[in-house]
Formats: structure tokens, sequence, C-alpha cells
């Protein structure tokens, strides 16, 4: 009875209780930090499966991609007319550096088709020049209406050739 009123006493328990505190937190400390040194460290990017280095085509075609989406968000403002046509020019460059290319789907037919596959891959890209030809036309004139229409029919004709030309990604496990 007395010992609990004790200010002695009640200062000792505080003491032992501190140190049982100290003395866990360092043990396991030392624990976490021994076993942190038994796991090897992770391999960056481990997590992730590698992914496969794009084609000439496809690094051609995300720069039109790129400008396409640009292109999209301006066509119809007259005031960016001069940034739209050098968009409209971004296009045609890549697609120009493109259409020197085969697509990597060639590589999945038989050999007696790709030649088929190739020559309906360049009238598909002619079909995107004649596209691109009109819209500039229409920038050119500060007509932007029927400039939203054509690139409108640019990106029918650039999904029309995604669906026909473009290797279908892998499903995602």
């Amino acid at each position: 009875f007395l010992s609990r009123h004790n200010p002695i006493h009640s200062t000792n328990c505080l003491s032992i209780m501190t140190l049982r505190l100290i003395i866990s937190t360092l043990l396991l400390s030392s624990a976490l930090a021994l076993r942190a040194q038994d796991i090897p460290p992770a391999a960056p990017g481990a997590s992730a499966p590698p992914k496969a280095e794009k084609t000439e085509l496809e690094k051609n075609m995300g720069n039109m991609g790129k400008a396409m989406r640009t292109l999209g968000k301006q066509i119809a403002d007259s005031t960016k007319n001069d940034s739209s046509l050098q968009l409209v020019s971004t296009i045609r460059s890549a697609a120009e550096a493109a259409s020197k290319l085969t697509p990597a789907k060639a590589q999945d037919l038989p050999e007696a088709d790709r030649p088929q596959f190739v020559e309906e891959f360049q009238a598909g890209m002619k079909d995107l020049f004649a596209a691109l030809d009109k819209l500039e036309t229409d920038l050119k004139a500060n007509d932007n209406a029927a400039a939203a229409d054509d690139f409108k029919q640019v990106g029918s004709v650039e999904k029309t050739n995604h669906k026909k030309f473009r290797r279908p990604e892998k499903e995602k496990s």
C-alpha cells in the first residue's frame, strides 16, 4: 500500500519501462537491419516486363500521332493556321519516311502474301497523302470548317489503315 504512493518507486517503474522500450526498439531495429542485408536488391524495372524495341516505322507513326493530337486541338482556330500547317508538314514528313518502310506485321504473313500486303500498305499511304493535301489546301485558304472535315478524313484513313497493317498488341496478363 505504501509503496504505490512512494515517489521513488514510481520513478523507478518509469525508468524500467523506458529502458524496456528502448531495448525492444533496438532489438527490433537490428533484427530488421540484419534481415534487410539478406534480401538482394531488386533489379531496376524488374517488376515490369521488358518492352520490345520500337521499329523505325513505329517511331515515325508515333511522331505523326503527336502532331495529329496537337492539330486536332487547334484545327478550328484560324489564328493558329501557321502552326497547323507546320504540324501538317510534320505529319507529311513522318508519313513519307514511314511509306518507305514495311510494317512488322508483314513478317507474320506467309511469304507469298507479303508483296500484296506491302502494295496495300503503299496504297493506304497514298490515301493519307491525298487527305493531307486537301487538309493543307483548306488551311492555306483559311477555310477551317473544311479543314476540320479534312482532319476527320485523315483520322479515318489512319484508323482504317491501322486496323489492316498494325500488329495487334499482345494481351496483358
